[in-house]
């Protein structure tokens, strides 16, 4: 191929290139103005829709507008009448202090009228005081001159006879108002005392410091006591008992203060007896089982003293202490059983007296619960129940009549006073507790003596069990109102210096004998 065909046929190849470039700006021209009209279409109507939605919103902005104004017009009426009606009601006030000045103002002038009265009126008692002591100055003048005795001396003499006929006439009518209240008041309380004694009877028995356990035969006394006294040593080691074995036939004999001790002490020995493996290890083994099963039963028994005393609510720990006073005594009266009489004879006697009869059922029942804990804790038994009672939150009223039964505390509710004559029923009646002989013939001596150190007193007998004492006085030295106000003396004595169960009778007796002789 020459050169002109090279140059022809790149002549042509420009020239097809050259089309086509200009083919492709035409495209690319025209797609452009195909975009913007569609562009300026697009922001036309985008202009129209904001428009449209820029009038609803001025529309709807227009309707909360006049919505509010509405709400305000509607919220201002409310509060203008509000306004219109709190000025009526000042405007009445007003009227009404207006009223009241008017009246105070009249009441203070009349106050100041009665002042003035007052005012001279005392003025005039002023000057009559004054003129009547310039008399009495002038008559007692008269008077001293007259009787030969000084002002001081006559008024000693007169007061010192006023005194001795008042205190006769005193005494008389004391001894006649407290005999009609002690005749109504005693009446009143034998009726309530009878009805509650016949309505309640408990059994006792004597408990003692030493138990009995029955053995199988002699044979079973060695093997309790062991080789060298070990078992015996190690069962006294582990219950707290001490373990007697004498000549008494198929007998061992426990003895502790503690009857909770004797009572595990025991059941650990007859089981042991039934089991018949009797050595250290063993006798441990048991006497641990025995006083985890003597809890169970102390709770056990503590809730059934709760049940069959009505009285619910109670602190576990309450409950655990009064299942304890099964096993205590009190001149060998069973406590818990004490309670239980305690706290029936004072529901009943609530119920006479229109008290709470479930309160006193509750008081009358942990009266004693002091004496669950007395041999750990240091301090009067009531005192030591009302601490328990406090910190297991058991009422006021309650706490006070625990701590007052025995006069720890001076009782100042009903309440306590009903515990305080319910406890004396139950301990004092015949057959209720047991006193050693030394003590009572002591108590009895004491009372005889109490009443023989008062001037006037010939003779002095305790009587009833030491429940009453009769006192002789010499008619010539001790008149009748003499006679009543030794009885109030001994009384008030024997309380503060014996200590006794219920309650001592004291009778003053007074008489005059005429002795004569026929020849």
């Amino acid at each position: 191929m020459d050169i002109l065909s090279v140059i022809a046929l790149g002549a042509a190849v420009l020239a097809g290139l050259a089309a086509g470039y200009i083919l492709h700006r035409c495209a690319v021209t025209k797609r452009i103005g195909d975009a913007g009209a569609l562009a300026k279409r697009i922001v036309e109507e985008a202009r129209k829709e904001a428009q449209a939605q820029k009038k609803e919103i001025l529309l709807e902005g227009q309707d909360d507008l006049f919505s509010q104004k509405r709400e305000m017009e509607s919220e201002y009426k409310e509060r203008e009448r509000e306004v219109k009606a709190r000025e009526r009601k000042l405007e009445e006030m007003t009227i009404r202090l207006e009223e009241k000045l008017e009246k105070a103002t009249g009441k203070e002038r009349d106050l100041l009228q009665a002042e003035k009265q007052l005012a001279r009126k005392e003025r005039e008692l002023t000057e009559t005081e004054e003129f009547l002591q310039s008399r009495l100055a002038e008559q007692e003048r008269k008077l001293s001159q007259v009787a030969g005795l000084t002002p001081e001396e006559a008024r000693e003499r007169l007061f010192g006879e006023i005194e001795a006929k008042t205190r006769h006439e005193a005494a008389r009518m004391i001894r006649q108002i407290e005999t009609q209240a002690h005749e109504s008041a005693d009446r009143k309380a034998r009726e309530i005392l009878c009805n509650v004694i016949q309505r309640y009877a408990g059994d006792y028995v004597n408990e003692q410091t030493v138990t009995a356990v029955t053995l199988p035969s002699e044979d079973m006394k060695g093997r309790i006591i062991g080789r060298e006294g070990r078992n015996i040593r190690a069962l006294e080691a582990a219950t707290g008992v001490d373990l007697i074995i004498d000549d008494t036939p198929e007998t061992v004999i426990l003895s502790a203060y503690s009857p909770l001790r004797r009572q595990v002490a025991k059941m650990a020995l007859e089981r042991l007896i039934q089991d018949g493996r009797i050595h250290p290890a063993r006798i441990e083994d048991i006497v641990q089982k025995c006083e985890q099963e003597m809890d169970a039963k102390v709770r056990e028994v503590g809730e059934q003293a709760t049940f069959d005393a009505g009285v619910h609510g109670i602190h576990p720990e309450i409950v655990r202490l009064l299942g304890q006073l099964r096993y205590r005594t009190s001149f060998t009266q069973n406590v818990l059983q004490h309670s239980l009489e305690v706290s029936a004879l004072c529901g009943m006697m609530a119920a006479e007296l229109g008290m709470d009869v479930k309160k006193a059922k509750r008081a009358g029942l942990l009266h004693d619960i002091g004496k669950a804990v007395d041999h750990e804790v240091e301090g009067p038994h009531a005192i030591i129940g009302a601490d328990l009672a406090k910190k297991y939150n058991e009422n006021q009223e309650i706490i006070h009549a625990v701590a007052a039964h025995h006069e720890d505390q001076r009782p100042s509710t009903a309440l306590a006073v009903l515990v305080q004559a319910a406890d004396s029923i139950s301990g004092a009646r015949p057959g209720a507790r047991k006193e050693l002989l030394e003590n009572y013939v002591k108590r009895l001596e004491e009372l005889e003596s109490i009443a023989t150190g008062f001037e006037g007193v010939a003779k002095a007998y305790a009587i009833q069990a030491g429940r009453e004492i009769r006192v002789m006085v010499n008619s010539d030295n001790v008149d009748d109102d003499a006679a009543y106000l030794l009885c109030k003396d001994i009384t008030e004595k024997i309380e503060k210096n014996l200590t006794y169960p219920g309650q001592i009778r004291v009778t003053v007796i007074r008489e005059r004998r005429a002795v004569g002789f026929a020849k």
